[in-house]
């Protein structure tokens, strides 16, 4: 299917001749003469890449490239400002602005077409890894499903565990990294059996083998997705214990890097404040008192499970914001 570009321009001239260039090997193209009907047209999702006249009435293209970089759902569309201006301060202005490439007036055909395409093979790229994402979240929330208890368990962690990386001071940079981990920490479960995974009672020694592979598993899993390099160690050592005697590699200490120790935390009071097939959920004090005397026995982070009792009293819709 072919792209569709947006050419943002408020003469009719050279709106017109962008568009015959790029409708000539196949592009779809959308034109507007106004800063605000660009920024209303991708918003919309209705093109795959804009074409902005730097000067127009209402907004500039300076304006509708900010607006376009700063909103979440559409700062992966490629920018390209269209200028007489060739001054390096109305350069510098552009990249502040989040432009991902310029073109000088008067247009050189060959030279929009070659640009385009470019810009347009970059985004497909990023789509492929957000659709990849995309399956690893929606293969998470499945095995999340299988098991009734547990319903709910990703989303609060995600939460939760992004609010106790920011009291803690972690960048922003991890705190993404804890979004998609408490999200896909449990993924290799997807290689353990079910009569293991939903086993009401006490698991044989072979039956915990197999359990503890999951973390390496998951890690296995997600490893082949670059943006989910700082994830790994999350999903790989969320169940070590500061003594050593966790699973899978037996990490002690300040071996368990601070991401799997703040999701370890959030993840460790969600499990027992939720019921159990074995038993039913605990009073949050209760949670709280077990995590203080399990910490005291060396097995999690005290620092953290003091941090996060400031936590818990914020209802979770409100953290997750």
């Amino acid at each position: 299917m072919a792209a569709t570009i947006l050419v943002a321009d408020d003469n009719e001239a050279n709106g017109a001749l962008l568009s015959e260039i790029l409708e000539e090997v196949g592009y779809r193209t959308i034109r507007v003469r106004t800063g605000a009907e660009a920024l209303l047209k991708i918003t919309n999702g209705d093109s795959d890449l804009a074409l902005l006249d730097v000067r127009m009435p209402d907004k500039s293209g300076l304006e509708v490239c900010t607006a376009i970089k700063s909103n979440p759902s559409t700062r992966f569309v490629p920018v390209i400002l269209v200028t007489g201006l060739c001054a390096a301060s109305d350069r510098i202005q552009g990249i502040v602005s989040g432009a991902d490439d310029f073109l000088n007036k008067p247009v050189n055909p060959q030279e929009v077409r070659a640009r385009v395409k470019s810009l347009l093979r970059l985004k497909s790229y990023i789509d492929e890894l957000e659709n990849a994402e995309i399956v690893l979240t929606s293969l998470a929330t499945s095995i999340e499903a299988k098991d009734p208890y547990t319903h709910g368990h990703c989303e609060r962690l995600s939460n939760y565990s992004v609010a106790l990386g920011k009291k803690v001071g972690l960048s922003e940079e991890l705190c993404i990294a804890l979004r998609k981990g408490g999200i896909v920490h449990d993924i290799g479960k997807v290689a353990v059996p079910e009569r293991i995974l939903l086993k009401p009672e006490r698991l044989t020694p072979e039956e915990w083998y197999i359990m503890k592979q999951h973390p390496a598993v998951g890690e296995r899993i997600c490893a082949p997705l670059r943006s989910f390099r700082a994830v790994l160690p999350i999903i790989r050592h969320h169940h070590e214990k500061l003594d050593g005697t966790g699973y899978p590699d037996g990490l002690k200490g300040d071996e368990i890097p601070i991401t799997a120790r703040v999701l370890q935390a959030v993840d460790i009071y969600d499990a027992l404040t939720t019921d159990r097939p074995y038993r039913p959920a605990l009073p949050v004090e209760e949670a709280l008192e077990t995590m203080r005397s399990e910490a005291k026995r060396g097995w999690w982070d005290c620092a953290l499970i003091d941090e996060f009792e400031s936590l818990v009293a914020v209802p979770t819709e409100v953290v997750g914001e």
